[in-house]
């Protein structure tokens, strides 16, 4: 199993530094991807995805927004899990649905 990721708040919605905290961070739990790269969602529906977005909660991996079906995003609204990592190559950011905060993984 991984480790905690240790999170850092690094902007809002469109980037700008914000003097806020992400009130989810207690949250993150040391997880491991359900289905190391794919979408478990797009792999059931037989659908396509661009990007992919692991869940720091569960480890359930959706697909991005640019994706037809945004399933990233319908984990959210399903589960209740705020945060959600970039699971693509080189990309160490994490997005907090609530709190609407662009977070760094350190």
């Amino acid at each position: 199993m991984s480790a905690v990721p240790h999170c850092a708040v690094a902007g809002d919605v469109s980037g700008r530094p914000v003097e806020r905290t992400c009130a989810h961070l207690g949250q993150v739990r040391a997880v491991e991807p359900a289905t190391p790269g794919a979408c478990e969602d797009c792999l059931r529906e037989g659908t396509q995805w661009v990007h992919l977005r692991l869940c720091l909660e569960c480890g359930h991996v959706g697909c991005c927004d640019n994706s037809p079906r945004r399933h990233a995003t319908a984990h959210f609204r399903h589960s209740s899990h705020p945060i959600m990592r970039s699971e693509e190559p080189g990309e160490d950011w994490a997005w907090c649905y609530p709190d609407e905060l662009f977070l760094l993984l350190a």
